[in-house]
């Protein structure tokens, strides 16, 4: 069994609850599954807020889902070496959904959500991947939430770097 797989099946299982009606994530999870998310650095809550979202939307698909919760993991095991961040990163702590970098609004956002989701450091009222990133994305270039993190993680703290990946995506 790989770890994808249990994902899958989670999310399924999750996602057949929510459907039910049941809104009431906190008891969605048994001890090991809740266990199974550590190990790859995913919250109960951000996990339900991709079930709850496609549940209700129909996106982002569960596959993008699986995507962006390996690129969290990748970067949980070798970068924090398994272990998890003991910071926060609240609504306060977001720039504003107008706030641009590079004549691009809602950019700043959603480096500091990108970066925090990388790092597993995503308040429970926040998600990567929301309508607004989905937004965004799909209006500058129309890429995937899972390569940003990627180029996010690669570029590091440079900005540039990311808002030139962002432009050429344009092209």
């Amino acid at each position: 069994m790989t770890w994808n797989d249990t994902f899958l099946q989670l999310f399924d299982r999750c996602l057949a609850r929510y459907q039910s009606g049941d809104p009431a994530y906190e008891n969605y999870y048994s001890p090991d599954e809740l266990i199974f998310l550590a190990s790859i650095g995913c919250q109960p809550r951000e996990f339900f807020d991709f079930v709850e979202d496609f549940g209700s939307e129909g996106v982002p698909s569960i596959s993008t889902a699986l995507l962006i919760a390996a690129a969290r993991r990748d970067y949980f095991l070798t970068m924090q070496k398994g272990i998890p961040s003991d910071k926060t990163l609240t609504r306060d702590d977001v720039p504003s959904f107008g706030e641009e970098l590079e004549g691009m609004a809602y950019l700043p956002r959603l480096l500091a959500k990108g970066r925090a989701k990388l790092r597993g450091e995503l308040d429970p009222d926040l998600m990567f991947g929301c309508g607004g990133d989905r937004n965004f994305m799909n209006t500058h270039g129309d890429f995937h939430p899972a390569d940003f993190l990627r180029h996010l993680w690669a570029s590091g703290s440079d900005d540039q770097k990311i808002t030139t990946w962002i432009k050429e995506q344009q092209d």
